[in-house]
């Protein structure tokens, strides 16, 4: 049994995670700020169903509310605690957003992180993951993308932020004998996925018989990674941290099978039941035209292996969407919305027992 410390884990992918991390057997300490980048409710919801999981299995889950931007707290949290290895996912996210205000996306991205390195410097915390993007493969023209590409050239603050962060893991590695892996995540989607991004938003528009916008001629493509697929690339990595010493290393962890726009939206029809009605719009400026990951750097070392195909995880995405926010709110997440904070003293069998009988109603 191990004690991490996550940071931006209430959100879709962190959240994920700390469930994982709660039924091998793990305590946690998370931070998050619950900005409004999008509706916090959504992180709120995150966190009651992670806490019901750690009470089911008898595991320690302490929430921070804070920001990467307070080095007090920062330092605060490591005076207090003992770790074995910190994940942090904790940034601002979004490529178009990153256009419009450049300077808190540094902020956070690029000081946030050296707080956090700091403070782990500060108390002899010696491992991180620290999760980066393919976004800071730019324009590349080489496909697949792999670890060993120059990303000299990104096309947006946010990527550029990203870079900045694997370089300071870098120079805290070279520096102060930190084990650091940058893991640059390949568009994550699944159920609890933020509500801007693509494959949401589509559903959404879908079932409401909304028009979907494409930007461009839908020919850009995505290399689509189902989230398990990603919490189970980023677990290998945190635990083969903990095993080694002497570590710096970037990976990609993405499924090595780009889908088009085009083809992204007629799968999403395709499973909700309905002819997509397509508005065409410009490209927007940060867009890439495609992402592909070369993962056979993170298969070598930490065994990662993707199983999940984009038409299985569209099914499994939709289904979840359709118990999440159909006539019924159905599933363990849905019943928060039934029973809201009393959740916190029920076990995950007690709330599944209670999903049964409102299904009765």
């Amino acid at each position: 049994m191990s004690r991490y410390f996550l940071t931006g884990a209430a959100g879709f992918i962190g959240s994920t995670a700390s469930e994982r991390l709660l039924k091998e057997g793990h305590d946690l300490v998370v931070l998050d700020n619950f900005n409004d980048y999008y509706d916090p409710a959504l992180k709120e919801k995150n966190v009651r169903i992670v806490k019901a999981i750690a009470k089911e299995h008898g595991r320690k889950y302490t929430l921070i509310r804070g920001d990467m931007r307070d080095a007090k707290l920062l330092d605060k949290i490591f005076a207090e605690n003992t770790f074995d290895g910190v994940i942090s996912w904790a940034a601002m996210a979004g490529v178009r957003p990153s256009i419009e205000d450049p300077r808190t996306y540094v902020e956070v991205n690029v000081l946030g992180l050296t707080n956090l390195l700091e403070a782990m410097r500060q108390h002899d915390c010696k491992k991180l993951v620290f999760i980066s993007s393919s976004s800071v493969y730019g324009n590349n023209q080489k496909v697949p993308f792999s670890e060993q590409d120059p990303v000299d050239r990104p096309i947006s603050p946010y990527a550029a932020t990203k870079k900045a962060g694997e370089v300071l893991c870098h120079t805290y590695h070279a520096l102060f004998d930190m084990d650091i892996h940058c893991l640059r995540y390949f568009t994550v989607y699944g159920p609890r996925q933020r509500p801007d991004l693509a494959i949401n938003k589509f559903t959404r528009l879908l079932l409401e018989g909304e028009k979907i916008p494409m930007f461009g001629d839908g020919s850009t493509s995505r290399d689509y990674t189902y989230v398990d697929d990603i919490v189970e690339g980023t677990l290998l990595s945190l635990h083969y941290l903990e095993d080694h010493q002497g570590v710096y290393d970037i990976f990609n962890l993405g499924g090595s099978h780009p889908i088009s726009l085009k083809d992204l939206i007629a799968v999403i029809g395709k499973e909700v039941g309905v002819e997509p009605v397509i508005e065409q719009l410009p490209m927007q400026p940060g867009d890439v035209e495609r992402t592909y990951s070369d993962f056979s750097h993170a298969k070598e070392i930490l065994g990662y292996d993707p199983q999940v195909r984009i038409e299985e995880g569209i099914h499994r995405f939709v289904e979840w969407y359709r118990k999440e926010y159909g006539p019924f709110k159905g599933g363990y997440d849905g019943i928060i919305d039934l029973l809201g904070n009393t959740t916190d003293s029920l076990s995950v069998t007690e709330v599944l027992a209670q999903i049964e009988k409102e299904k009765v109603k």
